[in-house]
């Protein structure tokens, strides 16, 4: 009697997969490096083109996978260099492009490639138990987040340096909260039909306050060696919190990568904050993107721009074969992230910066505008003029994540 089961090897399909999967890295390279472009909108952009692409939907599904993995790995590149992040690296910012001016980019970069690496490799061990875990006690997460948040909120500002900076901390993110109630709904017109207001937001609240405060400045100096200096213990504690939240807030909706990250920081060693920001941000980045693919299949809602981009291009649910584009992907941008990260720092280094930080903010401009049409330029400039008050009064420019936490706290 013939087996039952027999493993089955399709070279026709096994090339066409590797094809799509190279066009996906090589997509998500392109967006991780754009400063500015959030993961969201360039997700939502492969989908309105998916339906054009004559081929099995399976490998337009891989090749959204793999762009979304790679950009999750890259999109730490800009923050560090120009300090320009998306939303869901603008925590490790300004720590990042602390150690950049100290000539400890390359550092960084490993930094950012090891967190986002260790999120890959402990999504392995963690799937099952977090899955299970998640269906059962997701009503409980849910209906408690803004009482965690809260928490976090309270935690960021009382371990604030001084009284002055508590007090300009909480304003800094009542006032970023504000913001974020009054434009987090609206749907503005605009040229682009992958819009959203995420991208104005994070641009003008992190990206442009670095950049005009740049203008006429030396730029960024010669980098040194690329050895990690950060503890083993630090490091892992790091990435370990970093992941695991971007693990869990995988499966909630409505919480992104970068509320992952502001969870994260409290369990981020204080004596390594910077180098401890910068890893917990790329793990929780990096697990989000993951796990979100777990949600997708165990619960049948899209989590993350990339999930929603499967949802509506119809991609069938296999998820081994979507599981080894993912660590392919990955594998792929662990190696960009290093090849690509010293290039990138290179290039920043010897250009010059005024014209550099004008052209740059000038392509933000361009991306809000693309985005979210006029209004999206308004609140791009709005939000740049908040983003240069907490340093201006000694806080961190983290409390701005009020944009998001603040309208999660109120439901």
């Amino acid at each position: 009697m013939d087996a039952l089961v027999r493993p089955v090897f399709d070279p026709t399909f096994t090339a066409a997969a590797l094809a799509f999967l190279c066009g996906g890295v090589a997509l998500g390279t392109v967006s991780g490096l754009v400063p500015g472009l959030h993961a969201n909108n360039f997700a939502l952009l492969l989908a309105g083109l998916a339906p054009s692409i004559p081929a099995d939907p399976l490998l337009v599904g891989i090749a959204m996978l793999g762009a979304g993995v790679v950009h999750s790995f890259l999109d730490i590149v800009p923050a560090l260099a120009l300090g320009v992040p998306d939303a869901a690296t603008a925590i490790a910012a300004l720590p990042g492009h602390r150690l950049v001016i100290a000539g400890r980019g390359r550092e960084a970069v490993r930094l950012s490639a090891v967190g986002s690496g260790a999120a890959v490799a402990l999504a392995v061990p963690l799937a099952v138990p977090i899955t299970w875990a998640m269906i059962r006690w997701y009503p409980a997460v849910r209906a408690h987040l803004p009482w965690l948040l809260a928490g976090v909120v309270a935690s960021l500002v009382l371990t604030e340096s001084s009284k002055r900076a508590m007090v300009g901390g909480l304003f800094a993110f009542l006032a970023s909260a504000a913001l974020g109630l009054a434009t987090l709904d609206v749907d503005p017109t605009a040229p682009l039909d992958a819009g959203g207001i995420l991208a104005p937001l994070f641009a003008g609240l992190f990206g442009a306050p670095v950049l005009v405060d740049a203008l006429g400045g030396e730029g960024v100096p010669p980098q040194s060696d690329a050895r990690i200096t950060m503890g083993r213990r630090d490091l892992g504690v790091s990435a370990g919190a970093g992941s695991l939240a971007g693990a869990v807030v995988g499966y909630v909706p409505g919480v992104s990568a970068a509320i992952a990250a502001v969870a994260a920081l409290p369990a981020v060693p204080r004596s390594e904050a910077d180098r401890g920001f910068i890893v917990a941000t790329s793990g929780a980045n990096t697990a989000n993107t993951i796990f979100a693919l777990f949600a997708l299949v165990a619960l049948g809602t899209p989590r993350t721009g990339v999930t929603v981009a499967l949802d509506r291009a119809e991609v069938p649910f296999a998820l081994p074969i979507l599981l080894v584009a993912a660590a392919s992907a990955a594998a792929c941008g662990f190696a960009l992230v290093l090849l690509v990260g010293d290039a990138y720092l290179r290039v920043v280094g010897n250009a010059d910066y005024t014209r550099l930080s004008v052209s740059v903010l000038t392509l933000l401009v361009g991306l809000s505008f693309a985005f979210a049409g006029s209004f999206g330029v308004g609140v791009f400039i709005v939000a740049g003029a908040l983003g240069l008050v907490p340093p201006r009064i000694g806080a961190r420019r983290v409390h701005l994540m009020g944009v998001l936490i603040g309208p999660l706290i109120l439901g």
